[in-house]
């Protein structure tokens, strides 16, 4: 490619930027309307009606995930999540999937260090169902040595495949190790071998009274529902579940960090070395979270982002870089995921990294950038609103989170406001050698007697 031909693409993906930008700006942001209730019994019941189609989803947020759980019975919470489709007082095993499925429905459930969530999506002519279902297991869970044992297995060999026996899977878990001092962010969700293990029926009996509660869960639906039916269903089926005392406080201080981490792995698993530099960030609840986020995407998102264009494509330092800060209450990271180009040193790209967060320290930052990343946050916010599932399981994750399931609708406002000073106000406050820890890994030889 010639220098004129490059400069004419640069020109005109910039033009392009600026329109869209344009556009985008003359976007009324969507609203999402809702209720806001809480049963007698403490359940919190968020309701989003929306009849463009014919369908609507439920989301059970339980505020119980990793963080919450102790030494020794590390991987409970995810444990928990299998055992929840084992059958109920009046759901056999497999049941819960039979009558989701067979009607045309999706579900599922996941758990993060915050919170554990269960949903489904069905026909509008199915609520009933859905609501029987969710507290039908909320209130009469099996708990029986044979349910514990084989989702103990399933759990187990689920962290084998994708922990134990894949490249980059100790890597994947050394990264909080290093990290944090907080026991409680510190271990993997999936947890240990021997805790899992070690779990008893009377543990998860324990753990089910104590977070599975309907004054620890938030109920969110959102789609082709009325207000009131859905509100008659959670008065028949929820309201009489009895409440439980609150959980446990959970602690989430960390100490500032003194200085950079650095760990060596090998990993006979591993084709490719792997370069991960992870910052730590203020949670979720700091005010810098929108500007934290729009400098993330300045440095890595898309094509046109400072990482790709200088490190990948220039230099040619890496076949992939991504940097992503999950979300967290507590203590949380910006992490860099980089992989050399075959050839090239992880120190020339671990250089290559610091000079690009240098210069959005010190440089100017481009108006273009700002509304790039902006106008991709507010892509990203817009497409995700279109199903109802993920307007359940927003508005349920807003309530938990920031007991203000509001700010679905608050954060196209809020990325209005910020400017390059806020960018570099973050990147020179958060990204600081002291603050990170890094892990690198290599391709190892295997341990004798193979894998």
């Amino acid at each position: 490619m010639t220098r004129r031909l490059a400069r004419r693409l640069t020109i005109t993906a910039v033009a392009v930027t600026l329109a869209l930008a344009t556009s985008l700006s003359a976007i009324t942001p969507p609203k999402i309307t809702f209720t806001d209730t809480k049963l007698s019994n403490g359940l919190r019941l968020i309701v989003a009606e929306d009849h463009v189609a014919p369908v609507y989803s439920i989301a059970v947020v339980y505020n119980v995930g990793s963080r919450d759980e102790r030494k020794g019975r590390t991987g409970f919470a995810h444990l928990f999540e299998h055992m929840m489709f084992k059958g109920s007082e009046n759901v056999g095993p497999g049941e819960h999937f039979y009558t989701i499925f067979s009607n045309g429905g999706t579900m599922n459930g996941t758990t993060n260090k915050e919170r554990t969530l269960y949903f489904e999506t069905m026909p509008a002519n199915q609520l009933e169902a859905g609501m029987f279902l969710e507290a039908d297991r909320m209130r009469s869970l099996a708990i029986v040595k044979e349910n514990l044992d084989n989702q103990r297995q399933a759990v187990q060999e689920e962290r084998r495949q994708g922990l134990d026996n894949q490249p980059y899977g100790r890597t994947n878990e050394a990264i909080d190790e290093l990290a944090f001092d907080n026991p409680a962010y510190k271990h993997s969700v999936i947890g240990s071998m021997d805790d899992l293990t070690a779990a008893s029926t009377q543990d998860v009996a324990t753990f089910f009274q104590t977070y599975y509660a309907p004054n620890n869960a938030i109920i969110a639906v959102a789609g082709d529902v009325t207000v009131a039916a859905v509100r008659a269903l959670a008065r028949k089926y929820f309201e009489s579940i009895p409440s439980q005392p609150a959980p446990p406080a959970v602690d989430i201080s960390e100490a500032p960090q003194q200085g950079e981490r650095r760990l060596s792995l090998d990993d006979p698993l591993a084709r490719l070395p792997r370069l991960d530099v992870s910052y730590r960030i203020p949670p979720n609840l700091s005010p810098d979270d929108d500007a934290v986020d729009v400098m993330t995407l300045v440095l890595s998102g898309g094509r046109s982002s400072r990482f790709y264009e200088s490190i990948v494509r220039q230099k040619q330092l890496a076949v992939a870089i991504n940097a992503f800060a999950p979300d967290s209450r507590g203590p949380r990271l910006l992490r860099i995921v980089a992989t050399p180009t075959p050839g090239k040193s992880i120190e020339d790209l671990e250089a290559a990294i610091d000079a690009e967060i240098e210069r959005v320290k010190t440089g100017a930052i481009a108006g273009w950038e700002i509304d790039k990343a902006r106008n991709t946050a507010r892509r990203q916010m817009v497409g995700s609103l279109g199903q109802s599932l993920n307007r359940a399981v927003e508005l349920a994750e807003y309530a938990l989170m920031f007991d203000d399931p509001g700010r679905i609708n608050a954060r196209w406002g809020r990325l209005d406001a910020l400017k390059a000073d806020d960018v570099q106000r973050v990147a020179k406050q958060y990204l600081t050698r002291e603050n990170r820890s890094v892990i690198v890994t290599r391709p190892g030889p295997a341990p004798k007697g193979g894998l």
